[in-house]
């Protein structure tokens, strides 16, 4: 069943769905009065909801019942992640975001090969949304992820200050051997409490860039004995979160 975020919360038990939503409703998915699709208020509350009058500006939908079960993460992870080259970013923050991440900050790292035009950001970072936005209605989200326009790695380190665990995927712990680091913290972490991870892009992160993110509170972590892509270590992280945080509790 198909599910759409809204702008608004719904007045008198009503949502109204407009723009290019309500454009899809109509001549994509060809809805008629009747039809039932699931609305998602701005406080991520969801809502079985039966539409009533489509027009080719909104829609109105009656909520039938509100949804009592929640389908994110019980903790909060951001995903920090040093520029990537093609599409990468683009496949992190869909799967990311199938898999739960609360948020996505890429960051401009030494070993960036990628350098984004000041210009052209504004639009790769909607992009991005609405990349975020799609992934959070397919996988049945309850909120869509924030997605941040690339930082520096200072301000990446001021946006963690309030996080509860702070970590860095290092793959050279791996090759000495770390593997409690990720296990100690997923297995603390209490729902509501929040991690950032952060990931080097495809020649990893400097051993200054580390330096500096370990002054600011970050510890370094292994993801096992393999050495993961760029692309592929977030999801590692965020499936074992899942693991750690819904299904063995």
């Amino acid at each position: 069943m198909q599910r759409y975020f809204t702008e608004s919360v719904p007045v008198e038990g009503m949502f109204t769905i407009c723009g290019e939503d309500a454009r899809h409703i109509m001549k994509v998915m060809r809805m008629v009065i009747g039809d039932r699709i699931f609305c998602v208020s701005p406080d991520g509350r969801t809502a079985l909801c039966e539409l009533v009058n489509i027009t080719g500006e909104h829609a109105e939908a009656a909520i039938v019942e509100w949804e009592e079960r929640s389908s994110e993460l019980p903790v909060s992870i951001t995903i920090a992640s040093g520029l990537p080259k093609g599409d990468k970013l683009e496949y992190i923050i869909q799967k990311g975001t199938e898999l739960g991440a609360t948020a996505f900050v890429p960051f401009a790292a030494s070993r960036s090969v990628v350098k984004w035009d000041e210009k052209k950001a504004g639009k790769k970072t909607e992009r991005l949304m609405k990349i975020a936005k799609e992934a959070a209605e397919q996988s049945h989200r309850s909120r869509i992820p924030r997605v941040f326009s690339p930082v520096s790695i200072k301000e990446l380190a001021d946006l963690s200050t309030d996080c509860s665990y702070k970590l860095i995927a290092y793959e050279e712990e791996a090759r000495r051997g770390e593997t409690s680091n990720l296990a100690k913290t997923l297995g603390s972490m209490k729902a509501g409490e929040t991690l950032f991870a952060v990931f080097g892009p495809e020649g990893g992160l400097s051993e200054g860039e580390v330096a500096f993110l370990k002054e600011n509170g970050f510890r370094e972590c292994s993801l096992g004995p393999r050495i993961l892509r760029t692309e592929t270590a977030p999801l590692y992280l965020l499936s074992a979160a899942s693991y750690q945080t819904e299904l063995m509790r």
